[in-house]
Order: C-alpha cells, then structure tokens, then sequence
C-alpha cells in the first residue's frame, strides 16, 4: 500500500491548463520512473476525461520502449468495438512517440472474463508493481470498475485480492475486468483527474465515506487530486 496517506488537492483556473500542467506532471514521473526502473508500468483510466491528457503526452520525447501501459480497467467486448478502452487507447495514446510503448491488454478471446482472466492475469504480474497511476471517478464514486454494488465489489477491496476480477453492476452495461484496489492503492505514484462541481462533490463525499459506499476511496491515500471547473 502508498505509505503517504496525504492527499494533494490541486485546483485549476480551468480545464486546459489542467490538462496541460497533468501531462506535464506524467511525463516528469515517468521519466524519473524510467530512470530508476528498468521497466515501467502505467496503468490509465478509459472513457472521455483522459482524452486531452493522453493528445499531449504521446508526442513527448520518453524513453517508451521501456513503459508497459495497462488500463485501469476494460469492457469484455471485442478491442476494435467502440465501447473498449483499448480503441481509445490505440487511437490517442499509443501513437507518435508513445506507439514505441508496450501495450498490456485486458481483454482475450474468451466468451466472459471469468473465462480470460487467467491468461491476462499471469502477464500482468509480472510487471508489477504500477510506477504510475492515472485513474478517474464516477460520480457515484467508483473507479475503475470497482462500483458500488458491483457483484465482486467486496473481493476487489480486500487486502487478499488478486490481481483482476470480473465485475458486473446495474451501472455497467457489459461485463468488465478491473485491477483490484491492492494493485490500485500500491502504484508508485497516484494522479486523480476530476472535472466539474457535481464530481468535486461526489469526491469530497467519497472522504468521509466507507470503500465499500464509496470505492474510489480505496485509492486516495497519497495520490495528487487534480481538479478544475
């Protein structure tokens, strides 16, 4: 687990120079990361938040092909579908200087994941543990896949949980996988990325609230808090 248990919560006077000064920020992490590792892992979130940051830092001048990046978390749905991660991915991320990066995927030709997870799980942990961590919040408060309510939302919390597990919940539309809160929580380094006044909400509610009503916290202590309107 982070030993820092402090959270660093960063305002900004809008969303570009968040954008800009974050991708900044991953980039200088993950050069220092490179520099004391031989290898390399960065887990990112899907979905619309991380679309700008992801723009920016693939055009940086890294050492990528020791950077091995991994989602946070994946829909069971085929990578070329438009609700996976990974097409995002491929399209804003793993391009330009970054393309020369490893790419981790979650997701096999296996009818569910309970299926899959075998596979994937052993390539995984052998990379481990996550040097950099960027991760996302719903504002119901869950990250990665972890929702409240989830049906493996007690196993993915626990301090014995493995690597991945399947999760199904009411807010998801299809089957998905998700890196456990252990793997989560014992990233190197943590950057939170939220925008709006209903998420800033939902996140100072999620600090006085269980993990298990309010996933996300599982994952806060030590991270850096970046928000804007």
């Amino acid at each position: 687990m982070a030993s820092n248990t402090l959270i660093n919560f960063l305002e900004y006077s809008d969303r570009e120079v968040l954008v800009s000064q974050v991708t900044q920020t991953l980039a200088s992490d993950l050069s220092s990361s490179i520099e004391e590792r031989r290898n390399v892992i960065f887990s990112v979130p899907g979905g619309s938040t991380p679309g700008p940051i992801f723009d920016k830092l693939c055009e940086f001048d890294l050492d990528w092909k020791r950077v091995s990046i991994i989602l946070n978390d994946e829909r069971w749905v085929p990578e070329n579908s438009e609700r996976s991660n990974t097409k995002l991915l491929r399209e804003r991320l793993l391009i330009k200087n970054a393309s020369d990066a490893t790419y981790i995927s979650m997701f096999c030709d296996a009818l569910t994941p309970e299926l899959g997870i075998p596979k994937l799980q052993q390539q995984i942990e052998s990379k481990l543990p996550i040097s950099v961590l960027l991760f996302g919040m719903g504002e119901d408060m869950h990250t990665a896949s972890l929702f409240p309510g989830g049906d493996n939302l007690d196993k993915a919390l626990s301090s014995e949980a493995p690597t991945l597990l399947p999760m199904r919940a009411d807010g998801a539309s299809e089957a998905r996988v998700t890196l456990t809160a252990p793997v989560l929580n014992s990233s190197r380094i943590k950057h939170l990325v939220i925008f709006g006044k209903e998420k800033r909400s939902a996140f100072e509610k999620a600090m006085s609230l269980p993990s298990k009503l309010a996933p996300i916290s599982a994952i806060l202590p030590g991270a850096s808090v970046h928000w804007a309107a």
